[in-house]
């Protein structure tokens, strides 16, 4: 059995963008905490100049295929203008 895997994804919003990140963050994270295999995936900072968001994966292959998924689309989608760079995604 696999090691559960850890990230942290950062997100910088553009001025004045806060909130709108901030709420685009929220509605993913209601979709995806009911994903196979999502163990967390929640806002652990949320400041103006930067949000981060902590996650847990039971796996590998459920990792991919959340990365691969409609509420990541979705996310990206919404944050496509409201970021001041892309969101950096690190593994812990």
């Amino acid at each position: 059995m696999s090691e559960p895997i850890d990230l942290q994804a950062t997100f910088i919003p553009n001025e004045g963008e806060f909130f709108r990140v901030k709420l685009a963050l929220e509605i993913a994270i209601d979709e995806v905490v009911n994903e196979p295999g999502c163990i967390r995936y929640e806002l652990t900072e949320a400041t103006e100049e930067k949000l981060v968001l902590t996650e847990r994966w039971e796996s590998e292959e459920l990792l991919e295929k959340h990365s691969k998924g409609i509420a990541v689309q979705d996310l990206n989608e919404s944050l496509s203008a409201l970021l001041a760079e892309p969101a950096k995604l690190e593994r812990l």
